[in-house]
């Protein structure tokens, strides 16, 4: 299963995967060199893409795609922090406009269904962006997509008004103005401070609603509240059934674009890979994503008739975020204790044994291991060290009166909680793994399973946790996902980290105009991150899906964003 939240500026998109338990004990131990050889030989051949590309012309007309979900929504606005979850984004591909779209080489250019033109323009000495808007471009209610749109949410999304509550305010916090260009269809954005990954900003993350809904911290709390009442898309809302808990979209014949060769898309929540599995095995489901951790899937679906499995190299990646507001958690060193006491090698291990993927730990908090931009970063913290943890716990005052005993402080026992969602077997292993770890260091963990539909609003939004593991769903934008997550005051900032140093270093790097240059500035903030432990980075995440063999234009995305028009069948 997967759970998704989503960021901004460069789509991260949360993703939290349910699986079947991994496996792999503690006594797993570190990689060796020519292990860790091998893994980078393994990521060296894993594709960047596949999803079975076949010609529009040579798609089927007609059909109907079933796909599973992990977590049913209950906020539809993409721009919402309740609403910036994978799943969700997911199924708002086929119905709401993605006006940027970017390519299996995460480069981005106008989608031209909705823009006929975009102008980056850096002569006046400020940055302006200019967006041509498609003039067939026209919402499901019959009103036209115009710069009014636009400057809407970047008005809800600017972070200005507190009674807005997107997931982030990247770039948008940038912008100075939004103005109507020659045209209702044109709109004009000058930005304050320079922000060079704009492309990002009207692609997947988020996409375009209204303005009427997003005009007033009301409108953007409730319209799309359990409701998804205009859409503008190749294909339209046919029903959203609450008790199923499942969304049917059908081929929407106002759509001015290509026609999609699909009739139907249906998306049916089914909680665990275990179930989504069994529903494709047994012919329910036309595509099924096979998360970390779940061998025993990976197994079963290889042995379903004219299957495909699909496999790919994704911005996506797995983590403990670590709550630094927490009681026993706000000293970093304590939280650097913890980290040292995580023996992230074990856990990487555990989660991909036998997925057919490489057992590579993840050293960057921005790029991933695949990424030119990628270096370690880890550092001495990155490495498991329990006679280091010991040391900065007893100089924190945290003192252990007898071996195996659990730490006290002003007689306080030092206990944290890793919370999980119930419907993730490889969280809860996740979790047992890290209590183990802890334990030797004179930490107790108790592990505490949550409903799987609260577990993003209810714990990690709320920040009632101290521990919890789920991944980031990324984009072809790393470093403008930056202060989304780790920046001061963010809404996604989850951990409620706050560091001026680690706020400076963001800065400087998303307003970096020079590529190269922008990747050594995010590497520098990364270095940062990791001594303020927000979050405990553990593996690029893997993207394997199980296809039927004959569906086309589906599956591993990598860095592209899928052409919902052209997705279909060829037999």
């Amino acid at each position: 299963m997967k759970v998704h939240h989503r960021a901004a500026a460069g789509l991260a998109v949360l993703a939290m995967a349910v699986a079947a338990c991994g496996g792999g004990g503690s006594e797993t131990k570190q990689p060796s060199a020519e292990q860790s050889q091998q893994a980078q030989q393994q990521m060296s051949e894993t594709p960047a893409i596949s999803i079975n590309p076949v010609p529009y012309e040579q798609v089927k007309d007609g059909g109907t795609v079933t796909l599973p979900v992990g977590q049913w929504p209950s906020q539809w606005n993409p721009n919402h922090v309740d609403g910036n979850q994978a799943d969700t984004a997911e199924m708002l591909d086929t119905i709401l406009p993605m006006m940027m779209v970017s390519d299996e080489e995460a480069n981005y250019a106008p989608n031209p269904d909705y823009l006929t033109d975009v102008k980056n323009d850096l002569s006046s000495g400020k940055q302006v962006v200019t967006y041509t808007i498609n003039e067939k471009a026209t919402w499901s209610d019959g009103e036209p997509i115009t710069w009014k749109d636009l400057e809407a949410a970047w008005k809800a999304n600017n972070g200005k008004n507190k009674k807005f509550k997107p997931a982030s305010t990247d770039g948008w916090d940038r912008i100075e103005s939004v103005t109507k260009g020659d045209s209702d269809k044109v709109a004009i954005f000058t930005f304050s401070k320079p922000y060079p990954e704009w492309q990002g900003l009207f692609s997947r993350s988020p996409h375009l609603i209204p303005a009427k809904h997003m005009e007033t911290p009301e409108a953007y709390d409730k319209d799309y509240l359990q409701k998804i009442p205009v859409t503008a898309g190749p294909f339209k809302v046919e029903s959203i059934d609450e008790g199923t808990k499942t969304l049917t979209v059908v081929r929407d014949d106002k759509w001015w674009g290509k026609k999609a060769k699909l009739d139907k898309v249906i998306f049916r929540t089914i909680e665990t890979p275990a179930a989504q599995v069994n529903a494709f095995a047994n012919g329910e489901l036309d595509m099924v994503e096979i998360p970390p951790g779940s061998p025993a899937d990976l197994k079963r679906a290889k042995e379903v008739p004219n299957v495909d499995i699909r496999k790919a190299l994704s911005p996506n990646w797995r983590h403990i975020t670590v709550n630094n507001q927490s009681e026993f958690l706000k000293d970093k060193s304590v939280r650097q204790a913890v980290q040292y006491a995580i023996n992230r090698d074990v856990i990487t291990q555990s989660d991909l044994k036998d997925m057919d993927w490489p057992l590579q730990t993840l050293g960057n908090h921005v790029f991933m291991n695949n990424h030119k931009g990628y270096v370690d970063n880890s550092g001495d913290l990155g490495k498991y060290n329990v006679e280091k943890a010991k040391q900065l716990l007893d100089a924190a005052g945290w003192k252990q009166e007898s071996e195996g005993a659990t730490r006290k402080k002003d007689g306080k026992e030092f206990e944290l909680s890793f919370v999980v969602p119930a419907g993730v077997p490889y969280a809860k292993t996740e979790g047992e793994l890290t209590q183990a770890m802890l334990a030797e260091a004179g930490i107790k963990l108790s592990i505490r399973p949550v409903p799987d539909d609260k577990f993003f609003t209810d714990y990690i939004i709320k920040g009632d946790f101290d521990l919890v593991p789920f991944s980031w769903i990324g984009t072809p934008l790393p470093i403008g996902s930056l202060p989304q997550i780790y920046k001061t005051g963010s809404e996604s900032n989850f951990p409620k980290a706050s560091d001026p140093a680690v706020d400076a270093a963001i800065e400087e790097a998303v307003s970096e105009m020079d590529p190269a240059k922008a990747i050594e500035k995010a590497n520098a903030a990364d270095k940062l991150i990791w001594d303020m432990v927000h979050t405990i980075p553990l593996y690029q995440r893997p993207d394997i899906q199980a296809a039927k063999k004959t569906l086309a234009n589906l599956g591993a995305e990598g860095y592209k964003t899928y052409d919902w028009t052209m997705v279909g069948f060829t037999g």
